[in-house]
């Protein structure tokens, strides 16, 4: 749907949300990669947005993403990576630092701590959004219950007062 000026219809409700969700897994993805592949921030994000928003696959089509929130998730987690990690080494036990926990879930907790300590979205929803994610990347495994209790921890520190 376009409008006169050629410009595409405001997402609405439902839809909104839908592209927010769609854009942190994005993020996420885009994380990952940039860690596997040494793309650049900007490589990667103009690949994401040219390639992977509403890209067709046999399997099915891909969510159109928010580019906004997409492009803000992932600078905010390269600019402020080092804070991040640092938040997210206190949430895991010792034994565990973020360098030997799981490329996807380093990936997941750089998305989600830039999200917990540079945007106003209430932590619950961020939480609730990355645990999402984490049970679709292990739909089997106990990740999305040790994302949540990593999340928790990291939300409990960027934004005490919201507890």
């Amino acid at each position: 749907m376009t409008t006169s000026d050629g410009q595409g219809a405001a997402p609405k409700g439902n839809d909104k949300h839908k592209m927010r969700s769609a854009s942190r897994l994005y993020a996420v993805q885009a994380l990952f990669q940039m860690e596997h592949s040494n793309l650049t921030l900007d490589k990667v994000i103009v690949e994401f947005e040219d390639f992977r928003f509403g890209a067709v696959y046999e399997d099915g089509e891909m969510a159109e993403g928010d580019s906004k929130v997409f492009r803000k998730l992932v600078e905010d987690a390269v600019s402020h990576q080092a804070r991040i990690d640092q938040m997210t080494d206190r949430a895991l036990v010792a034994k565990w630092p973020i360098g030997r926990i799981d490329p996807t879930l380093r990936a997941l907790f750089r998305a989600a701590g830039a999200e917990l300590t540079e945007s106003k979205t209430p932590p619950k929803v961020v939480i609730n959004e990355f645990v999402d994610i984490a049970r679709a990347f292990f739909p089997e495994g106990k990740e999305p219950k040790f994302v949540n209790a990593v999340l928790d921890h990291m939300a409990r520190e960027a934004k005490p007062e919201a507890f």
